[in-house]
């Protein structure tokens, strides 16, 4: 049976009426409209009020902070005074800041290479899945989760010149082993290798991660074209890593940047202040000294030097980085 009644068809939006019986108009549209997004922007700000509430007192403010005591003499317990330029004057001419920027520098150039190298090649053999591969991952990422304050005093043991398995590794073998803590020479290098120890397997994840995001294709394709194994690493894999290489060199250079956990617990800056950071003598500064307006200024430069280095990192990889690997 056809049903030939008449279909009702929309009224155009200018004749349909609001609840209280009026016509809609163009204007009552765009009211409409712009109430829609208001409230979308508000629920949208209510939910992130937690993390912005969190970034603007425990970062924003804190950065701000540092900038303006940075042109005060405060002592932490007295009124501040104002000084102006006079924190970073003296800064540029403390051969003391200048060592601990070398210092800095020096244990960047020991941890880098060698824990990006290192972690490279541990996530090169995690990608084969070899038998027990889950396992390894577990015990190589175990140490980046002990507490460096606890690792700093279990590492000292071991370095120790009498006592220490260190030497007492190298004796078997008929060498014997120096002070390591008490020698200008051995010193930071065993900085390093305690971080190097600590982070290469946590680095190692993000490696090996970019290495499984790579299309197995590529690869297959390389075999067809005859590439060996080098050539498949440096033509497919390397570049193709890129993505991963950029994040954790940026990332472990700023944490190697801001090291102090492992100075403060074995060496305390020494053997004469062959050890001392720049976050450790900004930190003997503000809190033994007592001079948080020069340690500000001192954090200042600091940000510059992590700041420089980011940005150096950044504009190498920007035009040399392949994210969409279709």
């Amino acid at each position: 049976m056809i049903d030939n009644s008449p279909v009702a068809t929309p009224r155009p939006a200018a004749h349909r009426r609001s609840s209280g019986g009026a016509p809609f108009s163009a204007a009552d549209g765009t009211r409409y409209r712009r109430r829609s997004r208001l409230r979308t922007t508000a629920e949208a700000y209510v939910l992130l009020a937690p993390s912005l509430a969190g970034f603007l007192l425990f970062l924003l403010a804190p950065i701000v902070g540092v900038v303006v005591i940075s042109f005060f003499d405060w002592n932490l317990m007295g009124a501040p005074h104002f000084v102006g330029l006079a924190n970073y004057r003296e800064m540029m001419g403390d051969s003391e800041v200048w060592r601990a920027v070398r210092n800095t520098v020096y244990y960047v150039v020991l941890n880098i290479p060698a824990q990006t190298v290192l972690a490279l090649l541990l996530a090169l053999a995690m990608n084969r899945r070899l038998k027990g591969g889950k396992v390894f991952r577990v015990l190589f990422v175990l140490p980046w989760m002990a507490m460096p304050v606890a690792l700093g005093i279990v590492w000292s043991w071991a370095f120790d010149p009498q006592h220490g398995v260190i030497n007492q590794f190298l004796s078997l073998f008929g060498v014997d082993g120096p002070a390591w803590l008490s020698s200008t020479t051995w010193a930071m290098p065993v900085m390093a290798s305690v971080n190097i120890w600590q982070y290469t397997g946590y680095t190692m994840l993000f490696l090996l991660a970019g290495l499984q995001a790579i299309p197995e294709s590529l690869y297959e394709a390389a075999d067809l074209d005859g590439a060996g194994p080098v050539q498949r690493f440096f033509r497919i894999t390397l570049p193709l890593l890129r993505p991963s290489m950029f994040f954790v060199l940026v990332t472990n250079t700023i944490g190697s940047f801001q090291m102090f956990d492992t100075v403060y617990v074995m060496t305390q800056g020494g053997p004469g202040g062959s050890t001392d950071t720049m976050n450790y003598h900004i930190y003997q500064q503000a809190f033994q000294l007592f001079r948080s307006g020069y340690a500000s200024a001192l954090a200042m430069l600091l940000f510059a030097m992590i700041l420089l280095v980011t940005a150096v990192q950044f504009l190498y990889f920007r035009k040399r980085t392949v994210y969409d690997f279709s």
